[in-house]
């Protein structure tokens, strides 16, 4: 060793001025690199674990906001990203959030992810697109927060996905009109208060419709600036009024209005439905099929009560509007093969089969048309879309059969 020692500082006194100048600072960036890794390696070793009922609280709460269902694209994975919206002004994408320290998540803070979900604005100042729903994430709790970060952080797994640019050209695709549009119109991100309900059974349902649920951002109608024209009921009687057309699909009332909104829905039919995505009076179908198999099914009883619950204080916003009343004269001549009536015989040749000569369907099953709020709604969209291009509902823990309505564009004329 000694030996070793001294033909090596021989060595050293033999070289010029520049190559020891060169093998001192490769010397000093190797004891920084060995110090930075010691270092690194007692804060791991010190670090406390995830909590693991933290993690799955978050795992929770990340279904009752629906997250997977924005940020998955079909067929690749969990909160990779990627999904594709389209937009008045051209295509955005949805962005990964695991916990990838490349492409991810993975370096950002909780203040970083708190900021971006309830305030809208990235780590690096720039503003999201609101069709990340942040002014309804807003409310969000301290202690929610905490869970979905835990969850996000540890319970997800990293994947490797560069996100997307914009398909939005220039000027358009510039971000500082988004940071005004913000500071217009989403609110301060502050806690729930809900203290304006004296049943606290309604209160977490206001909590979770009001904010994981984001429920104004599709059932609510919007400004021509795209704001949500009530983000609470406290603001008005637009919230939850009905939405404007999604990839051809209407967003039906979730008020009181008894014809067109969930004014003929107990409680019970309004938990059975996000349970299992149908009920005695219709099933689900366009983008809240997604909703149920996403979110909804895997909420615990008490919460989707606590839905329930909120959603029946709502009233009506058209108190001119009147109950659906079953007239059985239709019915009646349908089961005696009269289909005289003008859209009669078309609805026997394609309809009769599934939905019945009443138009009652056949429970949890086939749902019924008469009285069912799309059908009875003003705007035709969702009805029209529905028998040119069919629709699926997938099976759910509590209803695992699945059904499916066949598309009927290829056979009925617009006529």
């Amino acid at each position: 060793m000694r030996f070793a020692c001294k033909s090596a500082r021989g060595a050293l006194r033999r070289l010029n001025p520049v190559s020891k100048a060169a093998l001192t600072l490769a010397a000093c960036a190797a004891l920084s690199m060995a110090f930075a890794l010691l270092t690194a390696r007692a804060a791991n070793a010190t670090a406390k674990p995830a909590d693991p009922a933290l993690v799955a609280h978050g795992e929770y709460l990340a279904r009752a906001g629906d997250c997977i269902a924005c940020h998955t694209a079909q067929g690749d994975k969990p909160f990779a990203g990627g999904l594709k919206f389209d937009t008045p002004i051209g295509a955005i994408y949805s962005t990964n959030i695991t916990p990838d320290a490349g492409s991810g998540i993975g370096k950002w803070s909780y203040d970083d992810f708190a900021k971006a979900v309830r305030q809208g604005v990235r780590p690096n100042g720039d503003t999201l697109y609101p069709a990340m729903p942040y002014p309804s994430y807003a409310r969000l709790s301290d202690d929610d927060m905490k869970a979905l970060y835990a969850y996000f952080m540890h319970g997800v797994g990293p994947v490797q996905a560069q996100n997307r640019a914009v398909d939005i050209p220039w000027p358009l695709s510039m971000r500082w009109p988004l940071g005004a549009w913000r500071l217009l119109f989403a609110p301060k991100a502050q806690a729930f208060d809900g203290s304006h309900y004296n049943d606290a059974i309604v209160a977490r349902g206001a909590y979770l419709v009001q904010g994981l649920g984001h429920c104004g951002a599709c059932h609510t109608p919007r400004a021509r600036t795209m704001q949500e024209l009530a983000l609470t009921d406290l603001e008005g009687d637009d919230f939850l009024a009905g939405g404007a057309p999604i990839d051809g699909w209407v967003p039906s009332s979730l008020r009181g209005n008894p014809r067109t909104g969930l004014g003929g829905w107990n409680e019970d039919d309004i938990v059975q439905f996000l349970k299992s995505g149908r009920n005695l009076h219709t099933a689900a179908f366009g983008g809240m099929t997604d909703v149920v198999q996403h979110s909804m099914q895997h909420m615990n009883d008490t919460d989707l009560l606590a839905i329930a619950r909120y959603l029946k204080t709502l009233p009506s916003r058209d108190p001119k509007e009147t109950a659906y009343a079953y007239d059985p004269a239709a019915a009646h001549k349908l089961q005696n093969g009269d289909a005289s009536a003008r859209g009669a015989a078309v609805y026997r040749d394609n309809c009769m089969a599934c939905h019945r000569s009443d138009g009652r369907g056949y429970t949890r099953v086939f749902p019924a048309l008469g009285g069912n709020p799309v059908v009875q709604g003003k705007d035709p969209t969702s009805l029209i879309h529905v028998l040119l291009a069919g629709s699926a509902l997938e099976g759910t823990q509590s209803a695992p059969s699945s059904f499916t309505m066949p598309p009927f564009g290829w056979r009925l004329s617009d006529q």
